[in-house]
C-alpha cells in the first residue's frame, strides 16, 4: 500500500480501513506459518509478493465500515480468504506454465520444483477455507466455493484452446470472467450487507478490464515492468485479445500457427508485429468500455454508498486502468 494512489484510496475509504488492512495483513501472516520451514517459507514469500492487496482492498471498501468488532473481524477473515486463493491460483499457474518470473521474482516452481509448488498452492487455498471455516453462516463458504469452481473451469478453458488460433472473442470473454473476474465479484459478494446496494457486478467489469489489460501488458511489456518475460502468454500458447484483435487486421498473423512460436525472441517479434496492427490500443478500449460501465453502476448507487466509498471505489477502478498507462 505504498503508492500514492493506494494511500489515497485508503485515505478516501475511511478511518477504518487502515487498521482492517493491517489486521488482515496478520491473518495472511498466521496463514502462510506452519507445516514445516520449506513449505512455510515458500507460502510466506508468495503472500509477502502479492502486489496491492486490490482483492481484499475492495471487498472492505463495499462492505463500509463495520458496526462492530465482530462485524469487523469476519470481514477480514473474509478478505484474507480471498487474497490467499489468488496467491493460490498464482502459484499454480506458475506450475502449469513452467514460469520462471512472477512479478520480476523467481517463481516457486522455478526455485523448488512442481511438486512444492503444487503444495504451496494447496496449502494457501486450505488455509484461505480455513478462515471462512469460522463462521456459522455457510454462505462466505459457498460464495467463495463457486467462485474457485469458476476459477478451475477457467483453466480447464485455456488448456482447452491452448495454441488453437481460431479462439473467439466470446470464448475470450468467458475465460477472463471465469479465471479473474469472478473472484473479484465474489469480494464484492463477501463484502455485501443487506442494506447495501449490489456492487457484485461491479466487480465483475473491473475483474474483466483488468485480465484484458494484463494481457495488453504481456504483448507490450516490457519485462522490467511487468515481471515476466515479453509474449510469455505467446510462448505458453495462451491466446489472448491482442493476438485475436490483430489476426483481424494482419494476413501473416492470420496464418500463423501459435506452436511455431518457440522462443523468446520470436514471441517478442510477433508482439511487435500484434502492436503495429493497433491491435493493443483496440483491447484497451474494450477494457476502458468495461470500466467506464463500472463507474456508471458507482454514479447510480452513489447516494447510498456515501462520499469516501464512492470516492474509494471510483479510485479503485482506475488504479485498474492505470496499470497499462
Amino acid at each position: 500500500m505504498s503508492t500514492p494512489e493506494t494511500a489515497q484510496l485508503v485515505r478516501a475509504g475511511g478511518a477504518h480501513l487502515p487498521d482492517a488492512l493491517a489486521a488482515v495483513e496478520g491473518l495472511l501472516i498466521e496463514a502462510g506459518g506452519g507445516n514445516g520451514d520449506v513449505l512455510r517459507a515458500h507460502a510466506q514469500a508468495t503472500i509477502a509478493a502479492g502486489g496491492k492487496r486490490l482483492r481484499p482492498l475492495l471487498l472492505l471498501l463495499v462492505a463500509g465500515e463495520p458496526p462492530d468488532q465482530a462485524t469487523a473481524a469476519r470481514l477480514q477473515r473474509a478478505a484474507a480468504a480471498v487474497e490467499l486463493i489468488h496467491s493460490a491460483t498464482l502459484v499454480h499457474d506458475d506450475v502449469l506454465d513452467g514460469a520462471s518470473l512472477r512479478r520480476g521474482q523467481p517463481t516457486v516452481v522455478a526455485l523448488a520444483g512442481r511438486e512444492m509448488a503444487t503444495a504451496t498452492g494447496d496449502l494457501l487455498f486450505a488455509r484461505a477455507f480455513a478462515l471462512l471455516a469460522r463462521e456459522e453462516d455457510p454462505l462466505p463458504v459457498r460464495i467463495l466455493s463457486e467462485a474457485c469452481s469458476g476459477l478451475a473451469l477457467g483453466e480447464l478453458l485455456q488448456r482447452a484452446d491452448a495454441w488453437d488460433p481460431g479462439v473467439s472473442l466470446e470464448r475470450y470473454l468467458l475465460r477472463c470472467e471465469l479465471k479473474t473476474a469472478r473472484l473479484f465479484e465474489a469480494a464484492c459478494r463477501l463484502g455485501a450487507s443487506t442494506e447495501a446496494p449490489d456492487l457484485a457486478p461491479f466487480g465483475r467489469d473491473i475483474g474483466l478490464a483488468f485480465q484484458m489489460l494484463d494481457d495488453v501488458l504481456d504483448v507490450s511489456g516490457p519485462a522490467e515492468r511487468t515481471g515476466k518475460h515479453r509474449g510469455a502468454d505467446l510462448l505458453d500458447g495462451t491466446i489472448t485479445l491482442p493476438l485475436i484483435l490483430a489476426r483481424e487486421r494482419d494476413r501473416d498473423l492470420a496464418a500463423l500457427d501459435p506452436r511455431e512460436i518457440t522462443t523468446p525472441e520470436q514471441a517478442e517479434a510477433v508482439c511487435r508485429r500484434i502492436a503495429e496492427t493497433g491491435a493493443l490500443e483496440a483491447a484497451r478500449e474494450h477494457a476502458l468500455a468495461l470500466v467506464a460501465g463500472a463507474r456508471a453502476l458507482l454514479d447510480a448507487h452513489a447516494a447510498s454508498l456515501g462520499p469516501g466509498r464512492y470516492e474509494a471505489l471510483g479510485l479503485v477502478a482506475e488504479s485498474v486502468v492505470r496499470r497499462y498507462s
